[in-house]
């Protein structure tokens, strides 16, 4: 790729060998309408267009086959590369294309078409998530009211674009978009597939319904586990302490955590060390959180740190499995009080299990972390080349 600049009608960043200055053209000139109807759905299955995802498969919670009582209510054919949006949430970025190698249907409510004879869809689907696309979107909307304002498939055909005049510019820029969804799908399925693997092995590692004894142990471990309550597994059960919010900012030397998690950074500390901590006020009260090093929690959070007999780390994912939230008092602002959490009774085995336990769940952690890492990479470099490989 080569960068170009000062130039208005090219891109920024642009594929070496493409030199020609982009054109521009009236949607019209190369959208062509598609309205063929179906009812039948085995060999259209129904799919259903969001802003998150574009064409993606209709579930069962989202099923209108028995709405259909007309022709007119008949859903819409998207054959493959062909493009589907919704008239009122367009200038939101409510398009996509069917990337499948099979024909589905959509709401008859949605326009269905094709774009330069369906050569080159990645192009034109990556182009409409532009900033630049997305306003001018907006500014062709119309409606009386705002919420209902919509782009009519007659508004869109008047619109002007900026394009490549040749197909091969438009292919390059389709695929290498293509290919950058391909890598942030894979990773998103990584992780998602992580998360699930995480929950089982809780569900599967902390013993349930009164049980003395987990559904999956490491080997050597059969003593069963004893119940005690969670003051008895710590030496250290408190709350933080007060700070004022003109002292939290977005950047600084120490971790603030509050009742919802990390808040910001500030310039001192009051903790130092491992700790495991709770949220004790706030919309996410009950969740459970954990830092190492120094750092500053406030009267929101409640700091754990375990006894001699236990292990700071396990008590993290022991507390995660607790539904802590349900011991908040019931009033407008739910709050946990440590003299209540202190009385709470969970299962636990020994040191040596708990540590055992432990190092498996930081593994894991730290492959989810790891691409969540990637994941927003790949999301900044896309947002990046976005803004720079159109005009």
């Amino acid at each position: 790729m080569a960068e170009q600049h000062g130039k208005t009608l090219v891109p920024q960043i642009r594929f070496a060998g493409f030199t020609d200055p982009w054109e521009q053209r009236k949607l019209g000139d190369i959208l062509q309408e598609r309205n063929v109807r179906t009812s039948d759905f085995e060999s259209n299955p129904i799919f259903s267009l969001t802003i998150e995802d574009g064409i993606t498969p209709k579930t069962d919670r989202y099923e209108r086959t028995s709405l259909i009582t007309k022709t007119e209510d008949l859903f819409k054919i998207v054959s493959p590369n062909e493009f589907v949006t919704n008239p009122m949430n367009l200038r939101f970025g409510a398009f996509g294309y069917n990337k499948n190698s099979f024909s589905v249907c959509v709401s008859g409510y949605y326009d269905v078409f094709s774009i330069d004879n369906d050569k080159c869809s990645g192009f034109w689907n990556s182009y409409f998530k532009t900033s630049v696309a997305l306003k001018r979107f907006d500014d062709a909307a119309t409606g009386s009211l705002i919420e209902k304002r919509r782009v009519k498939y007659s508004t869109l055909c008047q619109l002007i674009f900026l394009m490549p005049k040749g197909m091969d510019e438009k292919k390059r820029i389709g695929a290498f978009f293509d290919r950058l969804d391909s890598l942030i799908t894979l990773h998103q399925r990584k992780y998602d597939k992580l998360c699930v693997l995480k929950k089982s092995m809780l569900d599967k590692m902390f013993p349930k319904g009164g049980s003395l004894y987990p559904e999956i142990r490491f080997a050597g471990f059969t003593d069963p586990w004893e119940q005690r309550k969670l003051g008895e597994l710590s030496n250290e059960f408190k709350s933080g302490e007060f700070i004022c919010a003109d002292n939290v900012s977005v950047s600084g030397s120490y971790p603030v955590y509050g009742g919802n998690g990390l808040r910001g950074y500030t310039t001192t500390f009051n903790h130092e060390g491992l700790y495991t901590l709770i949220g004790r006020q706030g919309a996410l009260c009950g969740n459970v959180n954990i830092a190492d090093g120094k750092s500053y929690f406030t009267e929101h959070a409640v700091a754990v740190k375990a006894n001699h007999l236990n292990d700071t780390t396990f008590l993290y994912y022991l507390f995660g499995t607790l539904d802590l939230g349900q011991y908040s008092g019931q009033s407008a602002q739910p709050g946990l009080a440590v003299s209540n959490l202190v009385e709470v009774e969970a299962m636990v085995p020994d040191k040596a299990e708990q540590k055992k336990i432990s190092r498996v769940f930081k593994t894991v952690d730290s492959l989810i972390t790891l691409h969540q890492r990637k994941l927003e990479l790949l999301r900044n470099i896309k947002k990046s080349m976005l803004d720079k490989m159109f005009v």
